[in-house]
């Protein structure tokens, strides 16, 4: 239990925007609720590209870094999150067949326990109960998602550990770990039939065609928060990173009564309990709410 009472909340993601796409309705109920919310980014987004045709030019990519911290700025304003940058360098994504090298230096090619460092000080000075992050494959195979993915692991196992990071404060040991469960087989297609019922075209229809069923995750899920009052703040969160969304994109293509209707829900794995708390569960606190009451 926290000195103070706190239940908090620690969200570890790669890159600025991973954030706003991925779990942003869920942060922005709890700081509602009045659950201190973290968010922690691996990287600054250094490599990544202009996604937004209106502002594919060069001053824009030339100033790329600094606009991306400029938009985490923001995002982090409207969901109402405390946030942080571990401080490594942006892998990329890499492209071709073969696939090249990566960079040197880049944070996918930083030894786990050295990458794992500033996670597990931030957890042992933050102090959360929850720690959320991707699944083993990143939620999708970009280097910067599966070391994120590795690193979340190995910090949660290491923080509590005394004999491990002696020298970055004092043990901690989170009661659960979640992963992103987002875009699953069931989900996608619940809002494709729902679009269609309503006589617009879907947006997911090549998506769906091209979804392979034997990789699909909807079996995971073990909870699923309730958020739909909360899908206009990650909407909005997610349009602060400007040159990563574009806003007449398939992203905002489903309209918000579609989505709040058909898909109310943020849903997640449970990947490590320390408390008990019977699946399927509604709450990333459950189990721990009793003993750690928001004041």
């Amino acid at each position: 239990m926290t000195e103070d009472h706190q239940l908090r909340l620690l969200a570890v993601h790669a890159h600025p925007d991973d954030e706003s796409s991925k779990g942003a309705a869920t942060m922005a109920r709890y700081v509602a609720e009045g659950v201190q919310v973290m968010v922690a980014t691996c990287t600054g987004g250094e490599r990544g590209s202009v996604l937004n045709p209106a502002l594919d030019r060069p001053e824009v990519w030339e100033r790329l870094p600094q606009l991306r911290v400029e938009e985490m700025a923001r995002a982090r304003e409207i969901l109402g999150v405390a946030q942080e940058f571990l401080g490594f360098v942006d892998s990329g994504l890499p492209e071709g067949d073969p696939l090249p090298p990566l960079p040197e230096g880049c944070f996918a090619l930083v030894p786990t326990e050295e990458a794992a460092a500033p996670l597990v000080e931030l957890i042992r000075r933050f102090k959360p109960q929850v720690v959320l992050t991707y699944d083993e494959n990143g939620g999708y195979p970009h280097p910067d998602h599966i070391k994120t993915h590795e690193v979340s692991v190995h910090a949660f196992e290491a923080a509590g550990d005394p004999e491990r990071y002696p020298d970055l404060g004092e043990p901690w040991q989170p009661s659960k770990l979640y992963y992103h469960m987002g875009f699953t087989l069931t989900r996608m297609r619940a809002l494709h039939e729902a679009m269609l019922e309503t006589g617009a075209e879907s947006p997911y229809a090549e998506w769906l065609a091209n979804w392979d069923p034997e990789r699909d995750m909807s079996a995971r899920v073990t909870t699923r928060v309730p958020c739909a009052e909360y899908f206009p703040v990650r909407d909005a969160a997610l349009i602060a990173h400007a040159t990563q969304i574009d806003p007449t994109g398939r992203w905002f293509a489903c309209p918000m009564e579609v989505q709040q209707r058909i898909w109310p829900t943020e849903d997640y794995e449970l990947a490590r309990s320390l408390v008990d708390s019977p699946l399927p569960e509604d709450d990333l606190f459950a189990g721990i709410r009793s003993e750690v009451p928001v004041p």
